[in-house]
């Protein structure tokens, strides 16, 4: 096997010169800072806050300008420098000549100072296509009176205004060399399927999956319940605009059946929140209200349906809709539910959730998102010896993994999640039928590591008078102990922090985001415009460079942030110092290690005549 594989690299280094060549690439590449990576979770949907994010680097642009042209500018020029690289196309607009030139030439400086702890070929990959050669020798020529010869040809051109952008976009993408996010990018916020078109331009994200995340990844699998699931938050928040604009998902169907059944019910229990107006899809609010609560009962009857089939989910639910009388409601109108067979669906149901799983399964956009989230993610990431995961690691309360029975067989801590991704994958991409039930149970199952709460409860915050909380499982305790966070990365093999996201941190109950004495961070990115009120902030992003670990507190996002708000600049706190980590420290250190063994064998192969150049 061995010889086969020598055999094959030999077809790529076919001489001595070129394996001695890519050897010493290697090895210093090796010696290099490592790049830095930014950690961010639970994105639902803000996709201008989160692209705010990106073009900020979470404050990184900013800190950089004041650490390396700080003193050749003021502080109103940093800030004007960063507000150009975060939005170009407004910031440059109906500015002259010089004004481009001025901060052309600031930019390039930057680029250079940025781009020092990385080899030339990986910037260049970074680099715009169209504008690949033009910015390379102005990084090396930062003279004004060539800078000036080049916009004047970019004006004849016409191309000024998309090199500046192009330009500003690569200074993004450098200072962001890997992105995690800690899953959830979907619900509440109105335009997910925007954050997915974003990341396609940068080459290294990984995606650990979120219970949100879970339900759409089910949703495009054709399970029903699932279906009804993500169309009713999708109802609540009023996101009408990513159903149809962005997945092409036709509610007419539904809408038709909601006007229709609740005709004369004013639905004031399922009124949309209104945090964001839809652009495409003006529809009465009070036509929302019927559909949300059409897809609400839907919900309700299916996931009773999943439970019947799989009583070893052991899921502990209350039987509502067998005893709607028994309860105080709010609301009293119930014309689907059969009292002799609450769960079944009428005929008119049945043809509506078809004809959604139909779009569902057949959008094409969706489905390329869902193979995003496939491709690029899973139930649990070590980095770095960073252990990254969405939910928990379901605990006992004496703070033991706890064992969860899937298929006849028990799995706990490592083992767990490994099956639950198992479970996913099927689902998706071998159809089974099990599987795709299971998803469900990922969504909001009380041992789902995924979801870590339990059990849910739609019908009881819909229906019932009162206010009700999922129970949280006992890991959320046991994250503040030092100790519990040491087994836990021991379990899998981790060796630095736990980075987690799902449960916000409330930030004006005085809660921080470091856990267990700096071995955990909840950094549940609190994007969603439904959670300022309750946190008090916007969330974190963590980034881990070659020197620090950084916790990055978001300024809650504003409308008018193209203006220049500097407040919206992210507050930089850090956390941790290091000496210098190279690349050789790192886990792509191992893995260029390995290449410089087979590589120098190869050489020794050549060396020996045992095979030819």
């Amino acid at each position: 096997m061995k010889e086969k594989y020598l055999k094959q690299l030999a077809k790529e280094y076919r001489t001595k010169e070129e394996v001695k060549s890519e050897i010493l690439n290697l090895k210093t590449i090796l010696m290099l800072p490592k790049g830095t990576e930014y950690f961010l979770s639970d994105l639902h949907g803000e996709y201008e806050s989160f692209l705010h994010l990106l073009r900020s680097a979470s404050g990184v642009i900013k800190d950089k300008i004041n650490l390396h042209l700080g003193n050749r500018l003021t502080p109103d020029e940093c800030e004007e420098l960063a507000q150009i690289i975060y939005y170009p196309k407004e910031r440059l607009q109906g500015k002259t000549k010089d004004y481009y030139c001025d901060h052309i030439i600031l930019i390039i400086a930057l680029a250079n100072q940025l781009a020092r702890k990385y080899t030339r070929s990986h910037v260049s990959k970074k680099m715009p296509d169209a504008y690949r050669y033009l910015i390379n020798e102005m990084m090396r020529f930062n003279k004004r009176e060539t800078f000036m010869g080049i916009i004047d040809m970019l004006v004849e051109l016409d191309d000024l205004e998309n090199f500046v952008v192009s330009l500003c976009h690569f200074v993004q993408q450098v200072c962001m060399d890997h992105i995690h996010i800690i899953g959830d990018f979907f619900d509440r916020g109105p335009r997910p399927d925007y954050i997915f078109n974003a990341l396609k331009s940068y080459p290294d994200v990984d995606i650990q999956w979120g219970n949100h995340d879970v339900a759409w990844m089910g949703a495009g699998c054709g399970n029903l319940t699932l279906i009804a699931n993500v169309m009713r938050v999708s109802l609540s928040y009023n996101n009408l605009d990513l159903l149809e604009d962005g997945y092409g998902i036709n509610v007419r169907a539904l809408s038709d059946f909601a006007r229709d059944v609740y005709k004369h019910d004013p639905c004031t229990c399922f009124m949309p929140h209104l945090f964001d107006e839809n652009r495409y899809d003006q529809v009465d609010r009070h036509l929302i209200a019927k559909m949300h609560k059409a897809m609400t009962i839907l919900e309700l009857k299916l996931e009773g349906q999943i439970l019947k089939r799989h009583p070893e989910y052991q899921y502990q639910w209350s039987d509502y809709l067998s005893h709607l009388d028994d309860y105080d409601l709010k609301d009293h109108n119930f014309p689907t539910v059969d009292p002799n067979d609450p769960y079944a669906l009428t005929p008119e149901e049945s043809r509506l959730m078809m004809t959604l799983q139909s779009s569902f399964m057949h959008s094409q956009q969706l489905q390329r998102h869902i193979k995003y989230l496939y491709k690029h993610g899973g139930t649990y990431k070590v980095h770095n010896g960073n252990l990254l995961y969405h939910g928990c690691i379901p605990m006992t309360k004496d703070g033991e993994f706890r064992e969860v029975v899937i298929g006849g067989t028990a799995y706990k801590g490592k083992a767990l999640l490994d099956k639950c991704e198992m479970m996913a994958r099927r689902a998706y991409f071998y159809h089974d039928l099990d599987a795709v039930d299971f998803m469900w149970y990922l969504w909001c199952g009380q041992d789902s590591p995924i979801y870590g709460k339990g059990p849910h409860i739609v019908f009881e915050n819909y229906f019932l008078n009162g206010h009700f909380t999922e129970k949280l499982d006992p890991y959320y305790d046991f994250i503040e102990d030092e100790a519990a966070c040491d087994r836990i990365l021991e379990e899998f093999g981790a060796t630095a922090h736990i980075i987690n996201g799902h449960v916000p941190v409330i930030v004006k109950a005085g809660e921080r985001p470091i856990k267990g004495n700096g071995k955990a961070f909840v950094i549940d990115g609190g994007l969603s415009k439904a959670y300022y009120e309750k946190t008090g902030s916007s969330g974190y992003t963590l980034i881990f460079d070659s020197e620090h670990l950084h916790l990055a507190k978001h300024a809650m996002f504003a409308a008018d942030i193209k203006s220049g708000d500097r407040s919206l600049t992210p507050a930089m706190e850090c956390i941790e110092t290091y000496q210098t980590i190279k690349n050789e420290d790192t886990d792509l250190g191992e893995i260029l290690n390995g290449r410089i063994k087979d590589l120098e064998e190869l050489l020794a192969s050549y060396n020996l005549g045992i095979m030819y150049e």
